[in-house]
């Protein structure tokens, strides 16, 4: 559990992204997290050259780019209106992904259903299938974050599509944060040892291991009240010990990015988080 690849999502420390790149050199950290769903680094704002020239900035400040992140929560490959440019959209951030770096882009695609009979389900499996492809023709690869389903539903997608152009950004924080969620959109209270059995946020990297390409280092827990929360990295119901044990299992050498969303002190947060994880 030693020499962790450590990336910080550039985002998360709240200041311009070229002193966030500073900040994360100074860190000591190799790893960028870049966000690239819309501004400065979105595809259409990067031609060939300034995709050269950035890598060629982080490059010589020791710095590479661990995986892409966008979509955010804003899209949902369940459902046909809009489906056809979310999946353009896709095909032109998977080639910056190749572009830029290791060729990973993170992405959150919308709330699996879990019966496979359901059109959602093969709208689902139709999108992600042609962005796949696409991904597997210019080098790279829609990561798709855990968190909305338990990882065998994420399993099956995978496998179902078939493709290398898809695999798994693995969120052992969302797997606790989002079984509340649902249980507050659904009138339901919040039972622990239900969520936990079933969204299995550590155990799961048993499940969908042999996909996972990069991880999200987030902490969370769920209070008393059913209230979800992040909280600083190992302060929160994630085994971190057991986790990376697993990964390691896995084969996994992949990249493990720092997210924080909320706190005051981001840069602070994001300092100590980097300290936890080099204290493993």
């Amino acid at each position: 559990m030693s020499d962790l690849k450590i990336a910080v999502m550039v985002s998360n420390l709240k200041m311009d992204a070229y002193e966030g790149f500073k900040v994360i050199a100074e860190m000591g950290v190799p790893g960028v997290h870049l966000s690239v769903g819309s501004g400065p680094f979105a595809p259409t704002a990067l031609d060939a050259s300034a995709r050269k020239a950035l890598v060629a900035h982080l490059k010589g400040m020791g710095l590479e780019i661990s995986a892409l992140s966008s979509w955010g929560g804003k899209v949902d490959l369940c459902e046909e209106e809009g489906i056809d440019a979310h999946i353009e959209d896709g095909k032109r951030t998977l080639e910056l992904a190749a572009d830029l770096g290791y060729g990973i882009w993170q992405a959150h695609i919308g709330i699996m259903p879990r019966d496979a009979s359901s059109p959602r389900w093969a709208t689902l499996v139709d999108a992600v299938g042609q962005i796949a492809t696409h991904g597997e023709k210019v080098g790279a690869c829609l990561a798709i974050e855990t968190g909305p389903e338990p990882p065998r539903i994420v399993k099956r997608l995978i496998e179902t599509v078939g493709s290398k152009g898809v695999r798994v950004n693995y969120d052992p924080a969302n797997l606790i944060l989002w079984p509340a969620s649902l249980a507050a959109r659904e009138g339901k209270a919040y039972d622990k040892d239900k969520a936990i059995r079933d969204f299995e946020p550590i155990e799961g990297v048993t499940t969908v291991g042999r996909y996972i390409v990069h991880t999200h280092a987030k902490d969370a827990l769920v209070q008393d009240d059913g209230v979800r929360k992040e909280v600083p990295l190992g302060t929160g119901w994630v085994e971190w010990g057991r986790y990376i044990s697993l990964l390691d299992a896995q084969g996994y050498d992949g990249y493990y990015a720092i997210e924080r969303e909320t706190g005051e002190d981001p840069v602070g947060d994001i300092r100590r988080a980097v300290d936890f994880l080099r204290s493993l």
